[in-house]
C-alpha cells in the first residue's frame, strides 16, 4: 500500500503522470482493493476515525483514466465511466431489482440492497439493510448491523479530500428521510427518528437532562434523535431554525435490530 500510496501522491501533484501504465496500474488497484474491502476511504482508530487522504485521492483520478462506456442491460442503457460491481451471489449480499453499487464500493455479506443506490468508495457492514431509495453517497461509511429505512440519504465527499466522510457506526437505525451529510458521525447503536436532516453546522441538543448540551457533527452512541426547532431572532423577526434533539439513549429492550423501530416509541414520539 505504502508504494501504492507514493505512486498515487506523485500523480496528484502532476496530473501528466496520468498518461503512464505505472500510474494507472495504481490507481486501478486502490480502486479494486477499495471494491473488495481490502482498504477503506476512512477507518477506526484510537476510538476515532482516521481518513486515508491518498485513498480518496486516487478514486478522484481513477475518473480521468476512465473512459465513458455505454453499457447495455435489456432495455435499459446506461453511459457512464465507472462500471457497476459483479458477483453478488459470491459476495453472499442480495440486490433486489433496480439497486445499483457502484465498482469501487464494498458491500460486506449479508448486505441487503433493496432499489437503492450505493457510491464509488463506500463501505457497508455486514448484516447492514439499505432500504427502498435509500442513497448511499460516495467515501460513506456505513457500519454492521445498520439500518438505513426508506428514502434516506447519506451525502458523499471526495474533495476537499481532507474532508471526511458520512459515518455511521455499528447497529445504527436510521428513520425514513433522514438526511446525513458533510461528514457527520452517527455514533453506535444511535437511532435517527424520520426526518433528521444534520449537516456540520445542524445544532444537535441533547434535552434529557435538565441542563442542555450540545453538539456539532457528532450523535454520541445510544441517543435517540428527533427533529426539533429552536427560535433565532432575524432582522424581520424571531423563527423557528431546524435543529437536532436528543431525548435519552436507547433502554436495553431496543438493542435487538429487530426492535429498533420501537425504539422512539420508548419516550412516546411517533416513529
Amino acid at each position: 500500500m505504502e508504494a501504492l500510496k507514493t505512486i498515487v501522491e506523485a500523480a496528484w501533484d502532476d496530473r501528466s503522470l496520468l498518461t503512464e501504465t505505472t500510474t494507472i496500474e495504481a490507481i486501478e488497484a486502490v480502486v479494486e482493493a477499495l471494491d473488495k474491502g481490502k482498504l477503506r476511504v476512512a477507518e477506526p482508530e484510537n476510538g476515532g476515525w482516521t481518513v486515508n487522504d491518498w485513498v480518496k485521492k486516487a478514486v478522484i483520478l481513477y475518473f480521468p483514466i476512465r473512459k465513458m462506456e455505454t453499457t447495455e442491460v435489456g432495455m435499459f442503457e446506461f453511459h457512464d465511466k465507472i462500471p457497476l460491481k459483479h458477483d453478488f451471489a459470491g459476495q453472499q449480499v442480495r440486490v433486489v431489482p433496480h439497486a445499483i453499487a457502484r465498482y469501487g464500493s464494498f458491500l460486506d455479506k449479508g448486505v441487503v440492497m433493496m432499489p437503492s443506490y450505493v457510491n464509488i468508495g463506500a463501505f457497508i457492514g455486514q448484516n447492514t439493510m439499505v432500504d427502498t431509495w435509500a442513497t448511499v453517497g460516495s467515501c460513506a461509511q456505513i457500519g454492521r448491523e445498520v439500518h438505513l429505512s426508506g428514502g434516506v440519504g447519506i451525502g458523499g465527499v471526495l474533495e476537499p479530500v481532507q474532508a471526511a466522510p458520512v459515518i455511521i457506526e455499528d447497529n445504527c437505525f436510521i428513520g425514513s428521510r433522514c438526511i446525513v451529510v458533510e461528514g457527520v458521525r452517527i455514533g453506535k447503536a444511535a437511532v435517527l427518528g424520520a426526518n433528521v436532516v444534520l449537516t456540520q453546522s445542524t445544532r444537535i441538543i441533547d434535552v434529557s437532562s435538565p441542563e442542555a448540551i450540545e453538539y456539532k457533527g457528532y450523535v454520541p452512541p445510544g441517543s435517540v434523535v428527533i427533529p426539533g426547532t429552536f427560535p433565532k431572532t432575524f432582522a424581520a423577526g424571531v423563527y423557528q431554525v431546524s435543529c437536532a434533539l436528543i431525548i435519552g439513549k436507547r433502554k436495553a429492550s431496543t438493542d435487538m435490530k429487530t426492535s429498533l423501530n420501537e425504539a422512539l416509541r420508548d419516550f412516546n414520539v411517533d416513529v
